[in-house]
């Protein structure tokens, strides 16, 4: 086991060096000067001077992506000169001195994701902290809903192959993978947010947080939350309907269900102790690559919402261009699909003894 998270590990940082050096090269051949993206209508040539010196702007490309790798770098080197990019500023970098060669300066630190463009100098991971647990709450809970729902129908549909409730919960189920998710949020808006609000007592859009009557402090709004996760859960509902009807119609087949039957076990005690676990596989899979994507940003629900969400900020930052914001969650995109891949192969040993992960 602990060889194979190893292994796994290794092939995910070079996943990672790939996706760092792909991300970097897009956006820095694309059009447009962010040094006077950040000055904005106050530019000058020296403040324009000093602001490419400071982000070095003013180097080769190859020299910058050497500097975006260092910043990336747990273990990474300073130079003392304080003219020098890499110089170890107060409140850029976080870093413990290792030791020292010359001039040379050898830290340990956290990844440095840079600082954003148009938030007056705000650094990516603090962008990144305050949103991405947003979208991990959001994300959590509509999956859960998927998860109890979807298995739930998926046994009933099962069960009863053919009859008017199997077809009457295939057709939902394939309403709910046909219909957009932006066009599903919008209507659910609509109809629960501003038509039924006396009822419903929900409101069209709203974050996790949000400030009191009196702007002096955030509180948590739990109601807000009810829509974007019930609107977000619907497509991989509808898939894990499907995946558990099909795979737990295929597991009754299987001869060790036959002699289960065969020793007097009632349907239930088959249902829980045989079927549904070897069922499971195809679940887990759709499941791990939902659940990734809606980490990654589920990016037109919270829009519509209004969701202080990873999805939402990578809107934001693709409409003023701020490239570090972007990157930053790229990368931690990136990150999280490798980590959830990982998890997920450890499940199916679990789950399914034959599965060897070696």
């Amino acid at each position: 086991m602990i060889y194979y998270i190893l292994n796994k590990l290794f092939y995910a940082l070079l996943t990672l060096f790939g996706v760092v050096t792909v991300i970097f090269f897009l956006f820095n051949v694309l059009p447009g000067d962010p040094a006077q993206m950040m000055l904005g209508q106050n530019e000058d040539n020296e403040q324009l001077a000093i602001i490419k010196h400071k982000y070095g702007f003013d180097k080769p490309l190859n020299v910058q992506y050497g500097y975006y790798l260092n910043d990336l770098s747990p273990i990474s080197v300073h130079s003392a000169d304080s003219k020098d990019y890499t110089f170890l500023r107060d409140g850029k970098y976080n870093a413990v001195s290792l030791f020292q060669l010359g001039n040379t300066n050898v830290v340990l630190k956290p990844p440095y994701l840079r600082e954003s463009f148009t938030k007056q100098g705000k650094k990516v991971s603090h962008v990144l902290a305050e949103t991405l647990p947003n979208t991990f709450v959001l994300a959590v809970s509509a999956i859960v809903i998927a998860i109890i729902l979807g298995v739930f129908l998926g046994i009933i549909s099962a069960l009863y192959k053919d009859t008017f409730i199997d077809k009457s919960i295939q057709f939902l189920s394939t309403i709910g993978m046909s219909v957009p998710s932006f066009f599903s949020a919008i209507l659910f808006a609509w109809v629960f947010g501003y038509l039924l609000q006396e009822f419903t007592n929900l409101e069209m859009t709203g974050s996790l947080y949000e400030l009191d009557d009196f702007g002096e402090a955030m509180h948590i709004q739990w109601k807000n939350l009810i829509l974007p996760a019930i609107v977000l859960g619907i497509r991989p509902l509808a898939v894990v309907i499907q995946l558990m009807r099909n795979s737990l119609l295929e597991v009754f087949n299987q001869d060790y269900i036959r002699t289960a039957r065969a020793k007097g076990l009632t349907e239930f005690q088959i249902i829980k102790k045989h079927a549904v676990k070897n069922a499971l596989n195809p679940v887990v899979t759709a499941i791990s690559g939902w659940f990734a994507s809606m980490l990654a940003g589920a990016v037109f629900v919270e829009y519509v919402f209004g969701w202080n969400g990873l999805g939402k900020e990578i809107v934001n930052a693709l409409n003023t261009l701020d490239l570090p914001i972007i990157m930053g969650s790229v990368l931690i995109i990136a990150l999280l699909f490798i980590i959830i891949n990982i998890f997920v192969d450890i499940v199916y040993a679990w789950l399914d003894p034959k599965v060897k992960l070696q």
